[in-house]
């Protein structure tokens, strides 16, 4: 999956060069940090103790077209793991190609172009957004079964896994889909040529400085503020794995995921997004709502993380639409 999720990225990578411009770069940036800040607010599943958070690919596509919104999707997954330890070094690439290669490249393209045509209904848009934002999140964590029988970790047997991954992420999925209906609902009225330039597949957004300073403002208030309200139940897969083996996590096992796990520890700027045990910080006493038993959560590591990680994801994200475009730059003299 790593292979395969790389080999994708290079070939959004190329494509881009021929599809888009310096243009790009500054929305790839504001809407990655975002996304990113987007993902840390788990949202509760009543009557499951079990919560769920958004993904957004389908949004990123639908802003940016597929091939850059790919690129921003690897850059916050790939983040998330080293800085955050949110997800696995060696499941890296299964999440980048769930997370990124499925609502890039099947959702977006095959149902939710479609569903949209030429039409300016907003019900229309709501609609395919919803379909699209479903239908990708099942196919996510589908692929998450599949991929988790085929590893052959025999402690999640594929049918009760199966069984249990599909209705939680059912629920994330129409949210995923409500919220991307009404961010896209929003830019229609208030940036309608970014959604057009989009539509055009060719990859090519004017967004002006009020956008740009509005996705990043919005990034830093869900990252630095809004995260403290996010629930603290276990994710749909974590919950998922505990229906099935009776634990929230499993065994690690093998060098390769113990090595990368020791690699993971060492490049951890803030695990959990949170203090490292043992700072300063840390040792003032617990601040989240989990050990307190308050919520919301005012916690300074969160919001650290959230500012910093949103951040990151910027200057990444922007990067890899700069250097994807290099080559066009015209030389001296030419």
């Amino acid at each position: 999956m790593w292979l395969a999720s790389a080999a994708l990225a290079v070939r959004a990578a190329r494509r881009l060069e021929t599809q888009a411009d310096d243009r790009l770069v500054p929305l790839m940036g504001v809407s990655g940090a975002f996304v990113f800040a987007a993902q840390m607010i788990n949202f509760g599943i009543p009557g499951t103790g079990s919560s769920g958070h958004l993904g957004g690919g389908l949004l990123l596509a639908a802003l940016l077209g597929p091939q850059a919104a790919f690129l921003v999707m690897a850059s916050i997954l790939t983040l998330q793991a080293l800085l955050f330890t949110d997800g696995g070094l060696l499941a890296l690439g299964c999440n980048i190609f769930n997370l990124g290669a499925v609502p890039c490249f099947l959702a977006y393209p095959l149902l939710f172009r479609p569903l949209v045509g030429r039409g300016d209904s907003p019900s229309r848009w709501l609609a395919a957004s919803l379909v699209a934002g479903l239908v990708g999140v099942e196919l996510g964590a589908a692929g998450v079964v599949l991929q988790t029988s085929l590893s052959g970790r025999t402690e999640l047997p594929l049918v009760t896994f199966l069984l249990l991954m599909l209705p939680i992420h059912l629920a994330i999925g129409i949210v995923e889909g409500l919220a991307t209906g009404s961010v896209l609902a929003f830019l229609r009225k208030a940036r309608p040529e970014v959604l057009q330039e989009a539509e055009s597949r060719r990859g090519i957004a004017k967004p002006d400085r009020g956008l740009v300073w509005g996705l990043f403002g919005a990034a830093l208030l869900l990252g630095g503020i809004v995260s403290w309200f996010a629930s603290s139940a276990p994710d749909g897969l974590e919950w998922s794995i505990a229906r099935t083996t009776g634990s929230a996590e499993l065994p690690s096992s093998g060098a390769v995921h113990t090595g990368l796990a020791r690699v993971q520890s060492r490049t951890a700027l803030l695990p959990d997004y949170d203090f490292p045990a043992g700072d300063a910080a840390s040792e003032a006493g617990p601040t989240d709502g989990a050990a307190t038993g308050r919520w919301p959560s005012a916690n300074a590591g969160v919001s650290l993380a959230g500012v910093i990680g949103s951040l990151l994801v910027l200057v990444l994200s922007g990067a890899l639409g700069y250097l994807s475009g290099w080559q066009r730059k015209p030389r001296a003299g030419s």
